[in-house]
């Protein structure tokens, strides 16, 4: 199968109003042919989703914005965009936030202010045999609301607002992808290290006890790293080493 990229019929910015979910739509955009770095935002989703299709509060007044990238690698490569869209997040917020407003990562793909969920990451690819034809890199952001209860073991919502910030979602959205660009390009040219060492600068609960839920399993260790390929490395109490891909990962200790 062959993807058009340069289908001159598609604006490389797309505003919307209500839609179901912004990587719903970058993902059409992009099979038509939707140029890399197009994005799009929405003022409201009515089915955003998080990871492992959880729901994803979606009202007006925060930023729900997917943006289409065509990197050049093989499909396990390219997961380590979400720790590029994380620190390219990070960035962007950090001059929005009053002084003393700690900027955080959790494994895998949430950033946190003062220890509470602000914003999440969902990436969804299409690969052509053993190479990605397109990556959505989608993004959520309490600006102004964030939800009041969360899941049980879930880490406590927060948003920009919450945390003093004065921004609307379209300076995020443009501080986000400017970030982003720069970001992607050091991980085109240098590789994952320096965004590995950027998003454990900040990663939330470093060295602390983690507890991780797999299917059919769950255990407790201390949180050491991120490998190579933005795999969790968690200490075992009987000093076994665990290196984890895909989990449900929580923080007793802050929830």
């Amino acid at each position: 199968m062959s993807v058009r990229t340069d289908a001159p019929d598609i604006p490389s910015r797309v505003r919307l109003g209500t839609v179901g979910s912004t990587n719903d739509e970058a993902a059409r955009l992009a099979e038509q042919g939707a140029a890399d770095g197009t994005l799009v935002t929405a003022e409201i989703q009515t089915a955003g989703r998080g990871r492992r299709s959880r729901d994803w509060h979606s009202p007006r007044g925060n930023l729900y914005l997917s943006l289409i990238a065509r990197p050049a690698c093989a499909p396990h490569r390219a997961s380590q965009l979400s720790f590029a869209a994380a620190v390219a997040l990070g960035d962007a917020l950090s001059p929005l936030l009053p002084a003393g407003v700690e900027v955080a990562y959790k494994w895998p793909n949430d950033v946190l202010l003062n220890g509470r969920k602000a914003a999440g990451l969902l990436l969804e690819a299409s690969t052509v045999g053993e190479r990605v034809a397109w990556v959505v890199v989608g993004v959520g952001v309490n600006v102004a609301n964030h939800p009041e209860s969360v899941g049980e073991g879930a880490l406590p919502a927060t948003s920009l607002a919450a945390a003093g910030a004065r921004a609307t979602p379209e300076d995020v959205a443009e501080a986000f992808a400017a970030r982003f660009a720069m970001w992607r390009g050091r991980w085109e040219t240098e590789g994952f290290e320096p965004v590995r060492a950027a998003w454990l600068a900040r990663a939330f609960g470093l060295g602390r006890r983690v507890t991780v839920n797999l299917d059919g399993e769950r255990f407790e260790g201390d949180f050491e790293a991120i490998d190579a390929d933005g795999a969790l490395l968690a200490a075992l109490p009987s000093g076994e080493r665990r290196r984890v891909t895909a989990a449900q990962v929580f923080f007793p200790w802050a929830a």
